[in-house]
């Protein structure tokens, strides 16, 4: 029973979260009350689509959720986890359904699982070792793309939860809890550009009225977990710069470039299995589509060590809007850059979103860097760090009772003509 005591008792069912955002995206973080599902994490994935979808449904969706609510449900046993790979698996939630990769949630998992002190949620808690001289501890997410390894900055804390003083034993968890003055780090897998300068034809009666009489779009596309589309603002007809952007506009006009790439052949073809990421993630098609800004990035905060910014807006799923930078999307467009020639290894960019840029300045920016060249499947790659903070904002209890048809979650958007 989780409701005050003065509320009589109910039937029905809990789920317990803690509640997160990174740069202004939320992240719902499940971890009690799902069912116990087995198999490799893929398996758990198509379970929990098979027969546990209402529970996404439940806490993504109106009343509890919204249209651009995000969330990931804690997976302590997955085939990599299990054999001493990584340290925690972890499945994603979106408003259409379940992601293969989410730079914004793996930030805010990697600060959750380090202060996490309770091992009944992060049984492998006592596996992370802190390195002292760097006051940096990692951890090893296994999600559906593959294992991300994080990069999560500590400081030592006393009994009280204050900082400055040592605990627990030399070189263990204990003792030890994110550092948010400080950065949060993961490393991508191989990230690299399937198409640069692409034209897509835009079939007749799919335009919008931005466009104009121009019968095509140019655009950029790559892979960095899912298949992601790099594309100006100018290119889609709009103003250069994304200050006070037309969003409802752009949306409409983003749906319909996605929808022409997704329904013509020649195109999806463009969109190779990457290498050795072979997963079951419908990964071949274009997931979301980033529209950058040209018009005003001269004047962006910029994080230390940077060379350079820039700001985008990412429409993804089912026309969802990102708060944050998008950090999946930051390692496509460092990929992008770095196949361009116009960025070299170690060289760092700092990534607005218009949060971020309008609110959090450089501290709600992500970072990218590339750090080393790969090869995937014959082709360049590149690891691409990325960087940014997670905040707390609460946790909740959220209670499913029986008879509630509505509860079961409803998209408002569903009901507009």
């Amino acid at each position: 029973m989780s409701l005050p005591s003065f509320l009589p008792p109910f039937a029905g069912t809990e789920i317990r979260t803690v509640e997160m955002h990174t740069a202004g995206e939320p992240a719902r973080i499940v971890y009690a009350g799902y069912p116990d599902i087995p198999g490799t994490l893929l398996e758990q994935r198509s379970l929990a689509q098979t027969y546990h979808d209402h529970i996404r449904r439940s806490i993504i969706y109106e009343p509890r959720g919204h249209a651009d609510m995000y969330g990931a449900i804690l997976r302590p046993h997955t085939e990599l986890v299990d054999a001493g790979e990584a340290h925690m698996g972890a499945l994603f939630l979106t408003h259409e359904g379940y992601g293969a990769m989410c730079g914004h949630a793996t930030l805010a998992l990697g600060r959750f699982l380090v202060d996490c002190a309770a091992e009944t949620v992060f049984p492998r808690r006592r596996e992370l070792i802190v390195d002292e001289e760097r006051r940096t501890v990692e951890v090893r997410l296994h999600a559906p793309v593959g294992v991300v390894r994080l990069t999560v900055p500590v400081v030592k804390v006393d009994i009280d939860g204050g900082t400055g003083v040592a605990g627990g034993s030399s070189g263990a968890i204990g003792g030890w809890r994110t550092d948010v003055e400080r950065r949060i780090t993961f490393l991508s897998v191989p990230t690299f550009a399937t198409a640069v300068d692409l034209s897509v034809p835009i079939p007749r009666g799919l335009g919008w009225p931005e466009l104009g009489d121009a019968v095509a779009v140019t655009m950029d596309v790559a892979f960095g977990g899912a298949f992601y589309a790099v594309v100006s603002a100018v290119a889609l007809g709009f103003p250069a710069s994304l200050t006070k952007p037309d969003v409802s506009a752009l949306s409409s006009a983003t749906k319909k470039l996605k929808q022409a790439f997704n329904t013509s052949t020649n195109l999806r073809a463009r969109l190779e299995d990457p290498g050795d990421n072979k997963m079951d993630t419908g990964s071949q098609y274009l997931y979301g589509i980033m529209v950058t800004d040209t018009g005003s990035n001269d004047v962006l905060p910029m994080a230390l060590g940077c060379v350079g910014a820039e700001t985008g807006l990412y429409f993804f799923g089912d026309q969802q809007i990102d708060r944050s930078p998008t950090g999946s999307v930051v390692q496509a467009r460092v990929a992008v850059a770095a196949a361009r020639g116009e960025r070299k290894l170690g060289q760092s960019w700092t990534y607005h979103s218009l949060v971020s840029r309008g609110v959090g300045g450089y501290r709600g920016a992500f970072v990218g860097t590339p750090v080393e060249e790969v090869e995937v499947g014959g082709r360049r790659a590149w690891r691409v760090e990325v960087s940014g903070q997670a905040h707390y904002t609460g946790s909740s209890t959220f209670v499913m009772e029986e008879g509630d048809d509505i509860g079961r979650g409803f998209s408002f958007r569903g009901f507009e003509g």
